[in-house]
């Protein structure tokens, strides 16, 4: 019998060795960025996406075990598990296989079949299963009692036993569930009374396709819809000719007719009753685990590109909150993103107080140093967009527009009231707008990731699988950038490998107390902050002012002995290796290779000496919409138009042209060669031009192409 590791070697074509020596670092508490940094020549280099695909299936595999050994020491409690169905269960890792062989086995409630066999017509069911009878009416008779009055209803009772083992029996049951995976359709269609009420679903109405072909959204879709009641929905296969299938393997040439015909009977009755059921609702939940997955990827993407956003890095900048009726508010904020000063000013409908905004924005630039200006998408966005941009400013300030999606949900969040008790949530919400233009990683952290616009139906799929793929993708981030040690917030820490959030409130509290951390060492001074946390953050966390060069870069302290003894025997400092390519280029790598080090290892520490405390990230570019367009009523086809990526989904990306209304790009307007998937072709919060090529006023839908738009 293959054990786990075997298992997930086999279906991952990975060395079982490396396997092995994977779990082992995962078991010993070892986190997934931490593994596939630090220790590539354990794993043969493999990414986090391979080990967290190794952790996954090794849970999955786990629970499958102990699912086993359960139903082992059932069947074993009813003294009837042989050495053949003990084997059969121990050497099968397919959970639908398990299921079938512990079906005759499971508690039931009390069926038709159970009744039939509490009024003793079990032989008689053995007797028409066998065949053997010319006359089974003749044979019924002999069962009769107080409880079975004719003929009729001992055959009934028989057929209904005969019925309950057909359902029963794995092979059959193999066979139903094979034919639904081959050619099961997805039929959805509007509930009677209700197309006008389910008119967002219309394109559902009438569905009639390969389930196994349906696409992760629009079997989402269908779901939701039905769940609302605005959509019947139906998972179907040919049931005739699957009873008819069914009926060849229950057919014993020769046998007695009537009998035959009564086993028939019970074959259409077990396949309507108990295996269609059965195997449907088992064949829904596949698709929607396939549904689920599809959909948690697509989400997790769209995040991981979200947080890895562009940052415009430490400088002073003015967060703005548009708005109509209550003005717009407006928050300065210094380098490191703290509040310096908040107003409120009113440029555009009802009030128009553009004298007074113009002299408030222009004082408080001048007063702040201001060097950039970040205001949220929502409403008013454009008209406060356009009287920003119309001012003279003092020296040069750059504008950008931001996603403010789940601003509102910080905003009214403990953490936001813990960090300005004394603001309201309109304050709140400004400062998460111009801190996401400084930091997007730093400040989306604070979010739960469903909140910030670009998850698809992600309200629908499984929650705790979709956490935990978030979770990872944020702490996938959040190491891959590394952290400043010293000004990172406790929600930012608490990602960091190794830490957590108990850990990120004591460094914080440590902080606080006693100043900033002078070194990585300085860390083991934290409470509860043993060597084994130290082990797993350390290298992604930076103290930039260290005396140590080491400590703001990724090399893991682990291994300052071999960049020490690299500077040593080159003839020069550390000091002097870093950032001097001319230097760095003359190191044979090859000489410090060792049981422990490997090329991987070496590699890695001399591109970070290259480029020492790099972010990975690009920088913020400014952008600005088409000045002429501020409402969809401004469209007509044929424009080209600059617009952002601000959601990507499987069958299509959502672009923002400025006008209160995201415009579609569907997957086949994408170029002209056939794309696989949007995000081959496009990534989130990317700069874009677009042709539109439809606009359907009524519903407010925008249609756009990318095809002959150059870039």
């Amino acid at each position: 019998m293959p054990t786990i590791q075997q298992i997930i070697a086999q279906e991952m074509n990975l060395p079982e060795a490396r396997v092995n020596a994977t779990l082992k670092l995962l078991a010993e508490g070892a986190t997934i960025p931490f593994i596939s940094r630090y220790r590539k020549e354990v794993t043969g280099g493999m990414d986090e996406v391979t080990i967290f695909n190794i952790a996954e299936r090794f849970d999955a595999l786990r629970e499958l075990a102990d699912r086993k050994l359960y139903i082992l020491q059932a069947i074993e409690a009813q003294e009837k598990l042989t050495p053949e169905l003990r084997e059969k269960i121990e050497n099968s890792y397919d959970a639908a296989e398990i299921e079938d062989l512990y079906l005759p086995y499971k508690p039931k409630r009390r069926t038709k079949a159970q009744v039939a066999r509490e009024n003793g017509l079990e032989p008689l069911a053995k007797i028409i299963m066998a065949r053997h009878s010319a006359n089974p009416e003749e044979q019924a008779a002999k069962f009769l009692n107080d409880n079975v009055k004719d003929a009729e209803a001992a055959i009934d009772g028989a057929a209904d036993i005969i019925a309950e083992w057909i359902s029963e029996d794995q092979r059959t049951r193999r066979q139903v569930r094979n034919r639904f995976q081959r050619t099961a359709r997805i039929i959805s269609a509007a509930v009677k009374a209700k197309e006008e009420e389910a008119d967002k679903y219309r394109s559902y109405f009438k569905v009639n396709e390969s389930l196994a072909n349906c696409s992760s959204h629009r079997y989402l879709a269908m779901r939701r819809g039905q769940a609302e009641g605005l959509l019947k929905v139906s998972v179907e296969i040919d049931d005739d000719a699957m009873i008819g299938r069914i009926r060849q393997d229950f057919t014993k040439p020769g046998g007695s007719k009537k009998c035959q015909e009564i086993v028939d009977r019970s074959v259409a009755d077990a396949y309507k009753r108990l295996i269609k059921p059965s195997i449907t609702t088992e064949v829904e939940n596949d698709a929607k685990l396939r549904a689920d997955r599809g959909a948690i990827e697509a989400f997790a993407s769209n995040v991981h590109q979200l947080l890895l956003a562009p940052p415009l890095g430490a400088r002073p900048v003015m967060g703005v909150d548009p708005g109509y009726r209550t003005g717009c508010k407006i928050v300065c904020l210094d380098a490191n993103g703290n509040l310096l000063h908040h107003d409120v000013i009113y440029p555009t409908p009802p009030r128009n107080y553009i004298l007074d905004a113009q002299k408030r924005v222009l004082m408080l630039v001048e007063r702040y140093g201001v060097e950039a200006i970040a205001i949220g998408n929502g409403t008013a966005s454009r008209e406060t967009e356009k009287f920003m941009r119309s001012l003279q400013y003092p020296h040069k300030v750059e504008i950008f527009v931001v996603s403010e999606d789940g601003a509102s949900v910080y905003s009214a969040s403990k953490i936001a009231r813990d960090e300005f008790p004394d603001q309201d949530v309109t304050v709140r919400g400004a400062v998460s707008i111009g801190r996401r233009l400084m930091d997007p990683l730093a400040e989306l952290v604070k979010i739960d990731p469903k909140s910030i616009g670009v998850g698809q139906y992600q309200h629908d799929v499984d929650q705790t699988m979709l956490k935990r793929q978030l979770d990872a993708t944020v702490e996938s981030c959040v190491n891959t950038v590394g952290i400043d040690v010293n000004t990172a917030s406790r929600q930012l820490l608490s990602y960091v490998s190794g830490i957590g959030d108990t850990l990120a409130a004591n460094i914080v509290n440590y902080r606080a107390e006693h100043g900033d951390f002078t070194s990585r060492a300085s860390l083991l001074k934290v409470p509860r902050l043993g060597p084994k946390a130290y082990e797993q953050c350390a290298g992604f966390l930076r103290v930039r002012n260290s005396r140590n060069i080491l400590d703001n870069t990724a090399v893991h302290p682990e291994r300052y002995p071999i960049v020490e003894r690299i500077a040593r025997e080159s003839g020069h400092s550390i000091a002097d290796l870093v950032a001097n390519p001319a230097l760095l280029d003359e190191i044979d790598l090859n000489k410090y290779v060792d049981d422990q080090v490997g090329l991987p290892t070496l590699t890695d520490i001399i591109a970070e000496l290259r480029k020492p405390g790099r972010d990975p990230r690009e920088k913020a570019t400014e952008f600005s919409f088409d000045d002429a367009i501020t409402d969809i009523s401004d469209l007509h086809e044929g424009m080209i138009l600059p617009g952002i990526v601000n959601n990507i989904t499987d069958f299509g990306a959502f672009i923002d042209l400025g006008v209160h209304t995201s415009g579609l790009i569907h997957i086949s307007q994408m170029g002209d060669r056939r794309v696989k998937h949007p995000s081959e072709v496009l990534k989130l919060r990317q700069t874009i031009k677009v042709r539109v090529i439809g606009v359907d006023l009524d519903r407010k839908r925008i249609s756009l192409s990318l095809r002959g738009v150059e870039q």
